[in-house]
């Protein structure tokens, strides 16, 4: 049949990839820049079995377990959540295996939506698992494609690394028919699969086996762009496609090496395309991979050649024109003066909870709650979300965020070094994700804790992937690991919110030992999504509003706005949730409307 073509954005491309290569079990944990990867599959592949998993070490297995029986599998996870699946990651290398596995690693250069830009090449290389790096979308199908082929091939699972660029931009890709999802069969093979050191010694040989035979068969997976003089640019992944622009641009007739296999560098290759060369210059984005590799492979054979990286391009952040021209003109001994166009200074813009967010209201809630207890300069130790923007003014109530699941064990940490209680701030996921353990911890170690979990009945920041908390109750989970205080309120309640909090803080400091107060109400984008007809609408009455600044100042809802005179007023984003009346002390505002069908149950699903 003829090639069919669509336009795509790139994680689209890769999951459209994996469909026709076959695979049967996809698995991932929500997390931008991945999450579209596992949503178009469980669009496009009918016969695929797709899941979100309750973390990504979970969603790992699931992949390598299918991978295991002679079926196709796929993990997409963003890059921090290869961490999570570090542990099976590395004993899949060990094993092999019977079928394919391809694990999507989506980095975030320049941290958009996550807390650190780890180059997870260097999982390719601690655990000898190849990594082949998409350019553009249609190389994000293409590598994706031949990443399934590599692993069936040689029985090793490979890693497809992408980032946020690759992932989020849109264009053509030609691509092939569909093939059947390829199952497995029940393998029984525990002289292989159970990592006894015995078993893993002999695992280990055949693994370093299958490496020296994956890495002659990555010397075809390059592009050679012939150029002039005697200096050659090596690259590989988006900054490839940087480079190509730039040159056009400028008009440098420059050689060039492009790697679609990054890890390992082919040493055949370097070799090929460096002799005769006298100068060297590697563009990557992040972190120098390519060029420790490069630097190793001339040096082991004695090759001397005038060589950049890292030197004249920034390790920092995500390629851009800017950095990959100074550090080029730099190379072939040309002034750079720097765009001619200049960034104006914009006007700063926090981000803010949506209106209706559950979120703000237990925030106000905590924050008051606590006050009657004299805890409101509590350390607050919160976690990965959207409930994370309670760090900002005016709630302050994030002194540390650090990873999935950190609420629990930092404030474990605060507490045994100062003796003062601390509050955690989890939300329904992410204590399905990490937390649990955080929780058990604290009934086996007894730590005088106050544990908040905000169950908003949504994975919300990264898209409202469903949560596990629709499907099985914190509260009971909480009660099952020992906790002995364990309550539920309704954060749109603000006076049983904030008494919720205010005994639990009690009890904490009576004690000794911790407490769960669960804040439950939906996800505000949830609620709008399941109703058709027109939402009730909030308003300030003027007459009774005195200007206090409560609803706009400690409140925060973007739908509240300041008058000229202090007053407030509502603007056309409310959604009539309701949760400003509560907090009025003048009573000034009230929600006018009829409440759409199946507005109350919405809320409380």
């Amino acid at each position: 049949m003829m090639p069919k073509a669509k336009f795509m954005i790139g994680n689209e491309a890769i999951a459209a990839a994996a469909i026709h290569a076959g695979v049967s079990v996809a698995a991932g944990y929500p997390g931008t820049p991945s999450t579209e990867i596992i949503e178009n599959i469980k669009r496009l592949g009918q016969d695929v079995y797709v899941e979100w998993s309750i973390n990504e070490k979970i969603a790992f297995e699931t992949a390598y377990g299918a991978a295991i029986s002679g079926g196709s599998g796929l993990v997409a996870v963003k890059h921090v959540g290869l961490n999570v699946a570090s542990d099976p990651l590395f004993s899949s290398s060990y094993t092999g295996i019977n079928g394919s596995l391809v694990i999507v690693s989506a980095d975030d250069s320049s941290m958009w939506s996550s807390q650190n830009e780890q180059d997870n090449r260097f999982y390719g290389l601690h655990a000898l698992i190849p990594v082949l790096e998409p350019y553009d979308v249609q190389s994000a199908y293409d590598l994706t494609m031949k990443a399934f082929e590599i692993s069936r091939r040689f029985h090793h699972p490979v890693i497809v690394r992408t980032t946020t660029r690759i992932g989020h931009v849109r264009s053509r890709v030609v691509y092939s028919d569909d093939h059947e999802p390829q199952r497995g069969r029940v393998v029984k093979d525990p002289s292989t699969y159970v990592l006894a050191p015995e078993n893993a010694r002999n695992d280990r040989k055949k693994q370093l086996e299958r490496w020296h035979s994956i890495s002659d068969y990555l010397a075809s997976l390059c592009s050679y762009d012939p150029g002039e003089g005697d200096a050659i640019i090596i690259t590989g992944g988006i900054s490839y496609s940087y480079v190509r622009e730039t040159l056009d641009e400028t008009g440098i007739h420059a050689n060039v090496l492009r790697l679609d296999a990054t890890v390992p560098v082919p040493e055949k290759t370097i070799l090929k395309y460096v002799n005769g060369m006298k100068r060297v210059l590697v563009v990557e984005e992040n972190d120098p991979v390519i060029e420790m590799q490069v630097a190793d492979i001339l040096l082991k054979n004695g090759i001397m050649v005038e060589f950049h990286g890292k030197d004249l391009i920034p390790m920092e952040g995500e390629m851009t024109f800017e950095k990959l021209k100074g550090g080029l003109y730099t190379f072939y001994g040309m002034k750079y003066e720097g765009s001619i166009l200049q960034d104006e200074p914009l006007t700063p813009r926090p981000p803010a909870l949506c209106p209706g967010c559950p979120h703000r209201s237990s925030f106000y809630d905590i924050k008051k709650g606590l006050s009657r207890v004299s805890m409101q300069n509590s350390f607050f130790s919160g976690d990965i979300g959207c409930y994370t923007l309670g760090a900002l003014p005016p709630f302050r109530e994030q002194d540390a965020a650090t990873n999935m699941g950190s609420s629990l064990g930092i404030s474990n940490g605060v507490f045994r070094s100062t003796d003062a209680v601390p509050v955690a701030v989890i939300g329904d996921s992410t204590f399905f994700h990490s937390g649990m353990e955080g929780v058990a911890n604290a009934v086996y170690n007894r730590t005088a804790e106050l544990i908040v979990v905000l169950d908003n009945r949504s994975t919300a920041m990264t898209g409202q992937q469903p949560s596990p908390s629709t499907a099985i109750d914190i509260g009971n989970v909480c009660r099952a690991m020992g906790v002995e205080y364990v309550e539920t309120f309704d954060p749109f309640d603000a006076e049983s919110g904030e008494k919720s909090i205010q005994n639990a803080a009690e009890y904490v400091k009576n004690t000794g030992k911790p407490a769960v107060v669960i804040a439950k109400r939906a996800c505000a984008l949830e609620v709008l999504d399941k109703i058709d007809s027109e939402t009730p609408k909030a308003y300030v009455d003027q007459d009774k509003c005195t200007g206090c600044t409560i609803c706009y100042n400690f409140f925060t809802c973007p739908s509240i706005l300041p008058l000229s005179n202090k007053k407030a007023t509502i603007d056309d984003s409310c959604i009539g949730c309701g949760a400003c009346v509560e907090v009025c002390p003048f009573n000034a505002i009230s929600v006018k409307g009829e409440k759409p069908v199946g507005w109350d149950e919405a809320w409380n699903a």
